[in-house]
């Protein structure tokens, strides 16, 4: 689908210079002299590049749509990952660093969603929470205030975090993984 380069918004997917760009960044620019434009921050999702680009509005570019499969993680192999189609049970295996610093939340059976393009997986999605349980806490300092209060965790991932202070070792929490925060104590 083509859109006109001043509708271009954060998290689109394009079709750029023959490459896929997921857009991080946009600036809407009028200067004083000559026509507007968007001023786009892009990440190349398959070779990782970054770069900046001007669109103007007579600029069209292809808008990309991801096809989204669920897949189930197995368990890693060396710096690889293996996963499978939960609807065929077939095998996929693809480098660690496709998940960034989110592959340390990755757990024996986890459900996750492969984005892919023309058959070809680009991303890995993973829940926006997890479970996962404090191995050291340090002690609470005696009269801290509370605005202050969060005190560093490390999870059984090897993860650090920053949690209320009546956390302790040995409990479990919920974990934003995208953001490492605490979120809430485990039920």
């Amino acid at each position: 689908m083509k859109i006109s380069g001043v509708d271009i918004r954060p998290g689109n997917i394009l079709e750029y210079e023959k490459g896929i760009w997921k857009v991080a960044k946009t600036q809407h620019t009028q200067p004083g002299k000559g026509g507007a434009f968007m001023q786009v921050e892009m990440k190349n999702l398959i070779d990782g590049r970054k770069t900046n680009v001007r669109f103007r509005s007579a600029d069209t570019v292809e808008r990309v749509r991801l096809d989204t499969k669920d897949f189930q993680f197995l368990y890693a192999e060396g710096d690889d990952l293996v996963f499978m189609d939960i609807e065929n049970y077939d095998q996929i295996s693809l480098p660690a660093d496709l998940l960034g610093d989110a592959a340390a939340f990755l757990q024996d059976g986890m459900q996750v969603s492969l984005e892919m393009w023309e058959d070809r997986p680009i991303s890995v999605q993973l829940p926006e929470q997890v479970e996962a349980t404090i191995v050291e806490a340090d002690a609470v300092v005696k009269g801290q205030t509370a605005s202050s209060s969060f005190k560093p965790a490390i999870l059984d991932n090897g993860v650090r975090v920053m949690v209320p202070p009546h956390i302790e070792s040995g409990t479990r929490i919920i974990v934003d993984v995208y953001e490492k925060t605490y979120v809430k104590k485990a039920d």
